[in-house]
């Protein structure tokens, strides 16, 4: 069976309602303490047998909040499952009850004497952490508990789902800092469409669960952090019965086809790539099997 890691330290309380307004505040947005030098183990990986992926953002001292060696680590994880054939999904949590609560007041603090070619280059960094996060072939879901801050409310919308906790509180409080959530918007965007967007980075709001879900941010509510284990254990015996290299197919159609004209090129560019998964040996083995009315090899 599946289930998500159960080490004490992410079994502690969620954020309260007072410490995610204070993330959100003009005076400290979305911030956490400034951050220790980097530390090994900042993006914890841990799987199981069937193919589920467990990656934790791990400072929970800090919220799980980004500074530069955070977002490495992240991103090295993320890029380690690129290839990764047997991987079934990928779960992105945060430990200690926060998911992330955004940029850390440290680095900040560094970033505000950087020359705008300084900030151009260490901006892209989390611009690909965030694309290899995307480009990972399996299902990717957020288990949301807590907060999910600014580039944390980020890295949910890069997510193919997401799921929170009935308490989560969600805010992209850039403007209230004079800056705009340029490197998160492609995927906030896409999430939740253009005017929520446009709503949610304009005003800085906190919101909530519920509210994200409204939005488009997440797809599902949790009562509570209780509920995560049953969430993975029912999206893990979905994904056991799909073959994995036709998800990842799907999903680059999906990223392939969106927003273009539906025009004779894209005819046959729909039409090639069936024809490809017909004669490949997931096509042909899932085609034989509900044939035969058995299940397919990768579903046993």
């Amino acid at each position: 069976m599946a289930k998500t890691p159960t080490e004490a330290d992410l079994n502690a309380p969620d954020i309260t309602d007072a410490e995610a307004v204070e993330m959100n505040a003009i005076a400290h947005p979305m911030l956490a303490n400034p951050a220790p030098d980097a530390d090994d183990g900042l993006a914890r990986i841990d799987a199981t047998s069937d193919g589920m992926v467990f990656i934790t953002i791990n400072r929970p001292d800090k919220k799980n909040a980004f500074d530069a060696a955070t977002i490495a680590a992240l991103r090295e994880a993320f890029e380690s499952l690129h290839g990764a054939d047997h991987v079934r999904a990928v779960f992105v949590r945060g430990a200690g009850g926060t998911f992330c609560a955004g940029a850390d007041l440290g680095w900040m603090r560094s970033a505000a004497d950087w020359s705008e070619s300084d900030n151009r280059d260490d901006a892209m960094n989390l611009a690909e952490m965030l694309k290899a996060l995307r480009d990972i072939p399996a299902l990717t879901v957020a288990l949301v508990e807590g907060a999910a801050m600014g580039g944390g409310a980020g890295l949910v919308a890069a997510c193919d789902r997401a799921v929170a906790v009935a308490n989560a509180k969600f805010a992209f409080s850039e403007v209230k800092l004079g800056l705009i959530p340029a490197t998160i918007a492609p995927y906030v965007v896409e999430a939740v469409g253009p005017r929520t967007a446009r709503a949610l980075f304009a005003t800085g709001e906190l919101f909530t669960a519920e509210q994200a879900l409204q939005f488009g941010l997440v797809s599902e509510v949790l009562a509570s952090s209780d509920d995560i284990d049953a969430y993975v254990e029912r999206l893990a015996t979905t994904m056991k019965a799909t073959a994995p290299g036709a998800v990842g197919d799907a999903k680059r159609l999906v990223h392939d086809v969106a927003g273009e004209e539906i025009d004779h090129g894209l005819m046959v560019e729909t039409a090639k790539r069936i024809a490809r998964a017909r004669v490949s040996p997931e096509g042909q083995e899932g085609v034989r099997a509900f044939l035969d009315k058995r299940k397919p090899s990768w579903a046993e």
